[in-house]
C-alpha cells in the first residue's frame, strides 16, 4: 500500500511540475518568436505563469529578447521537481547533479516542443485550404513558434513543387539533436 501512494505522489508531482514548466517555457519560446501576444491562447499562458515570473523578474532583468525570469523559473521549478522525486525514493542529489540533470531534461524539452509543433503545424496544413494558418488562434502560435527554426530550412532547400520538404528536414534533425543530448 505505501508503494502504491508513492506512486501516485511521484506521478502528481511529476505531472503538475510538467504542466506548469511546459506552459512557462511556451509563454517564453512564443516570446522569443514574437507569436501574438493578444492571441487567446497566449494570453491564457500569460495568465497562468504572471504571478512567480512578475515577482522574479524585480531582481532578473531580461538579456535582450531572452527572458530570463522565466528560464530561472523553469529551471529552478524542474530542479525542484526532480528533488521531490528524489527524496520521496530516499536518495539524496547533489546540486550540481541536479542542475545538470535539469538543465539536461529542459533541453530536452524544449526540441520536444519543436518536434510536436512541427507535427501539428504539417497536419493542420493539410485541412486548410491553401495552407493559410489564419483561422484559427492555436495554427497561428504553431506557426510563429516554429517559424524561427523552419524559415532557414527553407532558405536553404529547394523548392519541391507543392510539398514542403522543410518539416521533414526540422524534424530530423531535432531528433538527431535529442540523441546527442540525451547521450550526455
Amino acid at each position: 500500500m505505501t508503494h502504491a501512494f508513492q506512486n501516485v505522489a511521484d506521478f502528481l508531482i511529476s505531472t503538475l511540475f510538467s504542466l506548469y514548466i511546459l506552459a512557462v517555457m511556451l509563454r517564453t519560446l512564443l516570446a522569443m518568436a514574437r507569436a501574438d501576444f493578444y492571441n487567446p491562447v497566449s494570453q491564457f499562458l500569460v495568465t497562468v505563469t504572471n504571478p512567480p515570473l512578475r515577482i522574479l523578474r524585480r531582481f532578473i532583468p531580461p538579456m535582450g529578447r531572452i527572458d530570463t525570469a522565466a528560464f530561472v523559473l523553469v529551471l529552478l521549478l524542474k530542479m525542484l521537481e526532480i528533488w521531490l522525486i528524489a527524496m520521496l525514493h530516499g536518495v539524496g542529489v547533489p546540486i550540481f547533479t541536479l542542475f545538470v540533470v535539469s538543465v539536461l531534461a529542459l533541453i530536452r524539452l524544449v526540441i520536444w516542443i519543436y518536434i510536436i509543433s512541427i507535427i501539428i503545424q504539417a497536419v493542420m496544413s493539410w485541412f486548410q485550404a491553401g495552407g493559410a494558418m489564419g483561422r484559427n488562434p492555436v495554427a497561428d502560435l504553431v506557426f510563429s513558434l516554429n517559424h524561427p527554426v523552419l524559415a532557414p530550412i527553407r532558405r536553404i532547400m529547394p523548392q519541391t513543387g507543392m510539398v514542403d520538404l522543410s518539416p521533414l528536414v526540422a524534424i530530423i534533425g531535432l531528433n538527431v539533436l535529442l540523441i546527442f543530448v540525451s547521450s550526455i
